[in-house]
């Protein structure tokens, strides 16, 4: 009788949790992006001036 290789059952259940993880990380990443291929909001990034603003200006 074969004795089962339980190493091998556990790199593959490794294998599999790494890249579900990995299509997660995937579509997560896409959903941040909007339809039209420009990034969506991103909070690192500073809010960018309109015409309006008076920031930047010296005075």
């Amino acid at each position: 009788m074969v004795k089962p290789n339980y190493q091998f059952e556990k790199r593959q259940r490794e294998l599999e949790k790494k890249r579900k993880q990995e299509e997660k990380r995937l579509r997560d990443l896409s959903a941040r992006t909007l339809p039209d291929g420009s990034p969506g909001l991103d909070a690192a990034a500073p809010p960018a001036s309109t015409a309006d603003d008076d920031t930047g200006k010296p005075g």
